[in-house]
């Protein structure tokens, strides 16, 4: 497996939303609803209408099994920007409650991994995004905004059980000699 990265650059990123936007309303939210979650690739294409759907609107969480002993549940919050693209998706698909969220063209399973990388790959390439960008870049990027925003390593590190810092630090794309400024936007 290739090592891909995250995509660092907020224009890049508006400029990928913009490309699948005219491509794909599926396609645009799957991305919006990685980078913006966390969540890995093979937990994107499990959900279901109803994980993210109450009936009437979208939820505030989407539980995930995180595959532990215990079966625990994993929550990753569905911010502003996932419920826009998601109420605009389900609004002109036509979907079922136990459809998958992400359901493919061509039968009523999800998208393949596959296809997932290569919608991503693919418009990266195609809005000029240098490196190597996979569906796991989604994950990534998440983690690298999220630090650069202020959200403690530790968090983050949870968030992916990873059993260390620098294993977060180094999966995000972070380089420890790397000088920037943390904005603490308290904003009360």
């Amino acid at each position: 497996m290739k090592y891909v990265e995250p995509i660092k650059n907020i224009a890049d990123i508006k400029a990928m939303k913009r490309l699948l936007r005219q491509h794909s309303q599926r396609d645009l939210l799957f991305f919006v609803f990685g980078i913006n979650t966390g969540m890995r690739v093979s937990d994107l294409l499990s959900l279901k209408v109803c994980d993210v759907w109450d009936g009437e609107d979208v939820k505030e969480f989407v539980y995930v099994k995180n595959g532990s002993v215990n079966d625990a549940l994993t929550p990753f919050y569905i911010n502003n920007s996932v419920k826009k693209e998601l109420k605009k998706y389900l609004a002109q698909a036509d979907l079922k409650k136990d459809d998958y969220l992400f359901i493919s063209k061509k039968n009523e399973k999800p998208i393949t991994r596959q296809q997932a990388y290569r919608i991503i790959n693919s418009a990266a390439k195609e809005v000029g995004i240098p490196g190597n960008i996979g569906t796991h870049t989604l994950r990534k990027t998440f983690g690298y905004h999220a630090y650069r925003k202020g959200i403690a390593i530790s968090i983050l590190s949870r968030i992916f059980n990873h059993q260390s810092s620098s294993e977060t630090l180094h999966y995000i794309g972070i380089d420890k000699n790397e000088n920037y400024l943390v904005k603490v936007d308290v904003n009360l």
